[in-house]
């Protein structure tokens, strides 16, 4: 029994550390890869420089292009990635709602009308940026898709309903904003922001999103039991000894802090927090033990590589990344569905 236990763990370990190797080795290729190419060995030596202080002879351009611009973008791109489809695994499964993602409560929606509420209407007086508008807009948001649910009902019905609603009401003021007070230039770079963009992302945005993905996933693998249980429902999840109410407080407002963070610092990316836990449990099943951290995982490897893509696949224009999401998600995930594997 003893002997089975350790190889259970040393499996995991070794699991891990292999899953670490590999989004290493795509991080460091993303910094790779671009309009100028740099030699791997460069991406290496300039990590090594400014972890370790190795003191490597490495071009002065090459370095800030890769880690002033290119790694911090492609860290900030994990993270989004492992963050969206974290929660939207913790809501299919929560919600036991297969087409349940990270936006079904609203945070997308709201995030959209603070932005532009921030660039067009000036609110703020010019204190808050961008970012800081859209976050308020999603906990906004929230808020309201919250207390809707609650007048409506208790059950995933009534969070889903709310949900809708709620994004519709901000989109359609996100629509009135843009439409009445915004030029044509502003028009276009308010779209260009909520199709998803990178471009401006730098270490003090990795600085606050990868401890927000590392918590969240820590925080929601704690309560993977309870979301197995939730698989039959709330009343059998409830005589298994699951604190239902606090669980869904948690995990609801766990995944709602994590989206509305990386959608305040990203904008909105479609299709990753609904198709990659799908796309995990054709790999490792439903078990949320398993799920969520490969989830996490493919999730930040794919937006990495997106990334990588909506630099390159225009030459000389970068793309909002949240059209080469969709490119890619639609089709995934009207293969995911021909296999019926997803989640019932």
């Amino acid at each position: 029994m003893i002997s089975l236990l350790s190889l259970a763990f040393t499996n995991r370990i070794s699991a891990t550390l292999v899953a670490l190797m590999l989004l290493c080795v795509t991080l460091a290729f993303a910094a790779s890869v671009g309009e100028t190419a740099i030699p791997m060995q460069t991406v290496i030596n300039t990590i090594a420089n400014h972890v370790w202080n190795a003191g490597h002879e490495v071009d002065v351009i090459d370095a800030g292009i890769v880690w002033n611009y290119r790694l911090s973008r492609a860290v900030v791109a994990a993270s989004c990635g492992a963050s969206l489809a974290v929660a939207g695994a913790v809501l299919q499964g929560l919600l036991r709602n297969a087409l349940a993602d990270p936006y079904l409560l609203g945070i997308s929606a709201g995030a959209s009308t603070g932005a532009v509420s921030v660039a067009i209407l000036g609110l703020g007086a010019g204190v808050l940026g961008l970012s800081v508008g859209a976050f308020i807009g999603s906990l906004v948001a929230f808020a309201f898709v919250a207390l809707l649910s609650l007048q409506a009902g208790r059950g995933t019905g009534a969070i889903i309903l709310a949900g809708v609603a709620g994004s519709q009401l901000f989109n359609a003021m996100t629509s009135f904003i843009v439409t009445k007070s915004a030029s044509a230039e502003e028009a276009r770079g308010i779209m260009f922001w909520l199709l998803g963009n990178l471009s401006g992302v730098r270490w003090p945005d990795v600085w606050l999103a990868l401890p927000v993905a590392i918590v969240g996933l820590v925080i929601c693998f704690g309560y993977s039991r309870a979301l197995d249980a939730f698989t039959f429902g709330r009343d059998s999840a409830a005589s298994l000894g699951v604190p239902v109410r606090r669980a869904y407080v948690v995990l609801i407002g766990c995944a709602a802090l994590m989206t509305a963070v990386m959608v305040s610092i990203v904008g909105s990316i479609g299709f990753v927090g609904l198709v990659i836990p799908h796309a995990a449990r054709f790999f490792v099943g439903t078990r949320h033990s398993a799920l969520l951290p490969v989830s996490a995982l493919i999730g930040a490897l794919f937006l990495v590589c997106a990334d990588v893509f909506s630099r390159m696949i225009v030459p000389g224009q970068v793309l909002p990344i949240g059209v080469i999401t969709a490119l890619i998600g639609a089709p995934a995930f009207a293969l995911i569905l021909c296999h019926g594997r997803v989640l019932r």
